[in-house]
C-alpha cells in the first residue's frame, strides 16, 4: 500500500531548451538589427524557426516569430507578458506612458485617454489641421533633391504643436524635436547609462527638457478647456470622475506626442517613397483625390480615400514603424514545449512577421492591391499585420494617425507631383526607429493647376 512518503511524485516537465544565436561579444546581436534590419530577423527565422535567444542592446531577449507567437503574447489573458518590458529600453525616457503601463493601472489610465480620441474630437482634429497642412505645404519648393523625410518630420512636429498643444509652433518647435529625437535614439544605446557623450545621456537630457516645458504649460491648460489634446487630458475623466494628476498629464503627453510624431512621419515618408518609385499609383490616388475635390475633408470622406487606405497598408507593412514589441514574464509559461522563465524579456517582431514567406505573397513586392478586398491577406491570420500592436495595449491613436496621413497626402496629391530615380533604394537606419539615412531626396515638382485647401 503507497503512502504520501512513497507515492511516486508527478512527473517535472521537460522543456527543450532554447536556441541561442552566437554573436559578437558585448555587443550582441545589436549591430546586426541595427544595420540589417529585417533581413537579420529573417535568417533567424530560417535557422531557428519560432523561438531564439539573442544578445542585444545589452540584454539577454527570446525572440518569438510568426503570427501564432504574436496572438500568444499580444493577447495575454492571462496577464504572463507585462508590457513593463519597455522599461529597461525607453523607460527613462518616456516614463509612466500609456504603453508602459500594465493590467489595471494601464485599463484606468487608458479609459481617461479615450477621451482625447472620440469621434467628435477626431473630427475636430481634423478640422483644424487642414488649412494647417496647407498653409506649410505652400512653402514647399521645387526641387530636384527635397529631403522629404526631414519635411515631413518638421510638418508633423508643427501640426501636433497646433493641434496637440494649441499653439503656433515657434522657437521652441526645434528644441523639442531635438529633445524627442534624443529620447527616442536613446533607447538602442550599447551604454545603458548616463555616461556625458553617449546617446543614453542626451535622451536623459532631452527628458528634462520635455518635462520642464509641459510643466511650464500645465497651470493654463488646467485653467482653460480648449479642443487641443494637452487641455483635453487635463479635463478628461471616467464616469466616476478619476482623472490624471500634473505627472499623468506630464507623462502622457511626452509619450503621446513622440509617438503620433514618429509614427506618423515614418508611414508617410515610407507612402512618398513607394509613390516615387511606382508612378502609376501615385497617378491613381491622384485621381482618387481629384475626384474627391479639394474642398476640406470631412469625417465622412475618409473611407472615400480607398487608394491611400491601401497604400498605406501596404507602406505599414513594408516598413512597420516600431519593429520590436518587448514584454517582460510575470511567470513562468510554456511556448511550444520551451520554458519562458518569469521575469526574461521576450520580444515579437511585426517587421519580421510582415515579412514571411508563408504569410504574403512575394512579400519583398510594393502590392498595396494585396489588402484589397478580393484578396485581404491581412485577414487570413488577425496577427500578421500588425504595425499598431495588437490587443489591449493596441495603439490608442490610430485612428488619429491614419486620419492625419490621409489628410496629408490628400492635400500634397492635388497640389503635387514627385519621383525617386528608378534604380534608388531607401536606405533604412534602424538605430531607433526605421528613417532613411539620407533623408529621402525626391525630384518635386508644384503642380500648374494645384488645388488648395480654403481656410476653414
Amino acid at each position: 500500500m503507497q503512502t504520501a512518503a512513497t507515492a511516486p511524485h508527478p512527473a517535472t516537465p521537460v522543456h527543450r531548451p532554447i536556441p541561442h544565436h552566437s554573436s559578437l561579444p558585448l555587443v550582441g546581436d545589436t549591430l546586426n538589427f541595427t544595420q540589417n534590419g529585417h533581413e537579420f530577423l529573417l535568417k533567424l527565422h530560417r535557422k531557428f524557426g519560432e523561438i531564439v535567444d539573442l544578445d542585444i542592446f545589452g540584454m539577454r531577449i527570446i525572440l518569438l516569430m510568426g503570427p501564432d507567437a504574436n496572438e500568444f503574447v499580444l493577447m495575454d489573458r492571462e496577464k504572463r507578458f507585462a508590457s513593463a518590458g519597455w522599461i529597461p529600453l525607453i523607460g527613462p525616457f518616456f516614463n509612466r506612458g500609456l504603453m508602459l503601463m500594465d493590467f489595471d493601472e494601464h485599463k484606468l489610465h487608458r479609459h481617461i485617454m479615450q477621451g482625447a480620441f472620440t469621434n467628435a474630437a477626431l473630427q475636430g482634429y481634423l478640422a483644424e489641421m487642414q488649412p494647417l497642412i496647407a498653409r506649410d505645404a505652400a512653402t514647399w519648393k521645387d526641387d530636384n533633391a527635397l529631403q522629404m523625410f526631414h519635411r515631413l518630420k518638421l510638418m508633423t512636429l508643427n501640426l501636433g504643436s497646433e493641434v496637440f498643444l494649441g499653439q503656433e509652433p515657434g522657437a521652441d518647435a526645434d528644441r523639442l524635436n531635438t529633445a524627442f529625437l534624443d529620447c527616442v535614439r536613446a533607447g538602442t544605446g550599447l551604454v545603458r547609462f548616463g555616461l556625458p557623450g553617449t546617446r543614453w545621456h542626451k535622451g536623459l537630457q532631452g527628458r528634462k527638457v520635455l518635462e520642464a516645458y509641459f510643466r511650464e504649460q500645465l497651470p493654463h491648460k488646467r485653467a482653460s478647456q480648449t479642443n487641443d489634446l494637452f487641455s483635453r487630458l487635463c479635463h478628461s475623466k471616467t464616469e466616476a470622475g478619476e482623472q490624471f494628476s500634473d505627472e499623468d498629464v506630464i507623462n502622457h503627453m511626452i509619450f503621446v506626442l513622440m509617438a503620433a510624431h514618429d509614427t506618423t512621419t515614418i508611414t508617410l515618408t515610407n507612402m512618398m517613397y513607394y509613390l516615387g518609385k511606382h508612378p502609376a499609383w501615385q497617378e491613381r490616388l491622384r485621381e482618387e483625390s481629384r475626384t474627391l475635390g479639394s474642398n476640406p475633408l470631412r469625417w465622412e470622406d475618409l473611407e472615400k480615400l480607398e487608394g491611400i487606405g491601401l497604400v498605406m497598408k501596404e507602406s505599414m507593412r513594408l516598413c512597420a514603424p516600431v519593429p520590436v514589441i518587448p514584454r517582460r514574464m510575470t511567470r513562468d509559461t510554456e511556448f511550444r514545449g520551451h520554458l519562458l522563465p518569469k521575469g526574461v524579456m521576450v520580444a515579437v517582431s511585426p517587421y519580421l512577421t510582415h515579412y514571411l514567406p508563408d504569410a504574403w505573397s512575394k512579400p519583398e513586392r510594393f502590392d498595396p492591391e494585396r489588402f484589397a478586398a478580393g484578396r485581404a491577406e491581412d485577414r487570413q491570420h488577425p496577427f500578421k499585420w500588425l504595425p499598431f500592436g495588437g490587443g489591449v495595449h493596441k495603439c490608442i491613436g490610430l485612428h488619429f494617425g491614419g486620419m492625419q496621413v490621409k489628410a496629408i497626402l490628400h492635400h500634397l496629391l492635388l497640389n503635387f507631383r514627385w519621383s525617386v530615380d528608378n534604380d534608388y533604394v531607401m536606405p533604412v537606419d534602424y538605430t531607433s526607429l526605421p528613417i532613411p539615412k539620407d533623408g529621402l531626396p525626391v525630384r518635386w515638382r508644384k503642380l500648374r493647376q494645384a488645388r488648395s485647401v480654403p481656410e476653414l
